[in-house]
């Protein structure tokens, strides 16, 4: 079809709508479904709800359950880190960063279907496709995101990344809800446990992922250049990224951002990724359901989420991007604080209620802030976009891995929580030393 112009209303609502598609991955595979069937197979608790075991055995060694989980992630974290400028640079300079789009979606929505066959017998098989659906995942977003500057002008940026936040937490919600109806009326359906529905599960998400992911494809432009690929760019990614470093000593603006971003990200994701566990383990659900108590909370987190993020997205047209950063930040110390002391499931709802208010508006707004921040003109936003996710994957790496060091030493995740709030002052800090200047200013926010 024709190319849409920049601004459509029609290419924008296409891009966000990629949201709709794979954000059912981050709250079905990430946050509810998985966790909770991969706690189910690896710990045993008495009678009262304590737990008496929690290991799990792997070439011949033992490991804790979230120690394993953890160490697979972050190293599922690393790998895109690594290869996202390798990919990226080759991606901006033969324009098919929609083909690498396409690849990534697939490669994490089929390894979502293969968790199908997840168990302790297969547990190699079903940690590798773990993996790979987290790489899917996350590799597929550095490619979403580089869309942004090239679909939207600057002032559409806050408005349309809030949309896609909006659309994919109204999306997951929807296909949880579904899930859900399907795995506590499993009798309903002829099953005789939860286990086969918990599974179906994992095959609608990446069912839904692929389908609705098409729309998307469909009205975005391929790429921005068209040169065939030779040796000679292979390695182009890292080369830009090298030259996007030594470009922020022009820029200090995002230098001082990106340094901000590259802490308080490395919190919230960290928080996000173990919220699910910390309710398995350190909530006290005697008497009630913790299945449905924990989906309940997940499904609070979302919809209460896409208020925040469009709240936020307000709030900074009125204040400027980097004070309504401050103020998010500021609330997730204080959520981090109160879960610390979070034991009963009320009190865990109320955080999760909390959560969702800040979670999805320090998400939408933070990459719209970068989007701002790029020089005009700038024709390979994926490099760019690289770089920033790369930031933000690393700071994962290092986040889950002192989530698991600091668990070994307290025996507690909620130390761990108390721990990441430590990044948030420093974030705080350092973005109190971001200049306020040009598009990030407050008179031309508002």
């Amino acid at each position: 079809m024709k190319q849409l112009p920049k601004g459509s209303k029609k290419l924008l609502n296409a891009w966000a709508f990629y949201d709709w598609a794979n954000s059912v991955y981050s709250l079905v595979i990430a946050s509810t479904i998985f966790p909770i069937f991969y706690a189910a197979l690896t710990i045993v608790k008495n009678e009262e709800g304590r737990v008496i075991q929690d290991t799990v055995q792997l070439f011949g060694f033992n490991f804790n359950n979230d120690s394993l989980i953890s160490y697979v992630t972050a190293m599922a974290f690393m790998l895109v880190a690594v290869i996202s400028p390798f990919l990226s640079g080759i991606a901006d300079y033969v324009g098919n960063k929609k083909n690498f789009l396409k690849f990534f979606c697939y490669l994490g929505a089929l390894s979502c279907i293969g968790l199908f066959w997840f168990s302790l017998e297969n547990l190699i098989f079903g940690l590798v496709c773990y993996f790979l659906a987290l790489v899917g995942f996350w590799a597929s977003l550095v490619f979403y995101n580089s869309y942004l500057p090239d679909i939207a002008f600057p002032n559409q940026q806050d408005k349309v990344s809030a949309k896609g936040f909006s659309l994919g937490y109204i999306g997951s919600v929807i296909l949880l809800i579904l899930c859900l109806m399907l795995v506590l009326n499993y009798e309903w359906f002829g099953f005789e446990s939860e286990a086969m529905p918990t599974r179906i599960s994992f095959v609608l998400t990446g069912i839904w992922w692929i389908g609705f992911s098409q729309i998307t494809y469909y009205y975005l432009p391929k790429g921005n250049k068209k040169e065939k690929l030779t040796r000679d760019v292979l390695f182009n990614g890292y080369k830009e990224i090298r030259m996007i470093w030594r470009s922020f000593e022009n820029n200090l603006q995002l230098k001082k951002y990106l340094r901000a971003f590259f802490v308080y990200s490395m919190a919230v994701q960290t928080v996000m990724l173990i919220a699910t566990y910390f309710g398995i383990e350190e909530v006290n659900w005697t008497g009630q359901d913790a299945t449905t108590g924990l989906i309940v909370s997940i499904l609070l987190i979302q919809l209460v989420a896409v208020a925040g993020a469009t709240i936020t997205s307000r709030i900074s047209s009125k204040m400027g991007n980097i004070e309504t950063l401050i103020l998010v930040n500021v609330m997730w110390i204080g959520i981090c604080v109160y879960a610390f002391f979070v034991k009963t499931p009320m009190q865990f709802y109320i955080a999760a209620g909390l959560v969702g208010l800040v979670m999805g508006g320090i998400q939408t707004l933070s990459r719209s802030t970068y989007s701002k921040m790029l020089p005009e003109g700038t024709l390979d936003t994926t490099s760019y976009f690289s770089f920033y996710d790369v930031s933000e994957k690393i700071g994962i790496v290092i986040g889950m891995s002192l989530y698991g060091l600091v668990t070994q030493i307290f025996g507690s995740i909620r130390y761990s929580i108390l721990f990441l709030t430590a990044f948030f002052l420093i974030g705080v800090f350092l973005l109190l030393k971001v200049p306020r200047t040009g598009k990030l200013s407050k008179k031309e926010a508002a």
